[in-house]
């Protein structure tokens, strides 16, 4: 776990994680809050909260009695939503600096395909 950010965030960003790089998949069932906290070795309540968060934003759904399940559509959902995070994050404050440096977008362009041919950023 990270210092700094709250516990129950990086529960949930883990689940995330899990969804889109599809080892959970929708319509399976995630781990417990009892089974998180376990693992994490975090208070149940904590794990809760991580838990809920994504039943709140739809990317998980209850089955009474049974437990936790990904939601049909959550994949595409979450990649979408950290596309947009990582354009925000990364794509515009680079636009920016390149602006400020006088490089438009065909140099940008060839800076970013000479760092992929050297192959240590694939």
């Amino acid at each position: 776990m990270e210092e700094g950010r709250p516990i129950f965030l990086q529960i949930a960003e883990q689940i995330e994680t899990s969804i889109i790089d599809g080892s959970l998949a929708e319509e399976s069932q995630v781990p417990s809050t009892n089974e998180l906290a376990a693992f994490h070795r975090i208070n149940p309540a904590t794990a809760a909260k991580g838990v809920n968060q994504l039943v709140d934003d739809g990317t998980l759904y209850k089955k009474r009695g049974i437990g936790m399940f990904v939601s049909p559509g959550a994949q595409t959902r979450l990649r979408q939503r950290r596309r947009d995070q990582f354009a925000e994050q990364y794509v515009e404050p680079l636009l920016a600096e390149a602006a400020k440096l006088g490089i438009d977008g065909n140099e940008l362009k060839s800076m970013i395909e000479q760092h992929l041919g050297k192959g240590t950023h694939r």
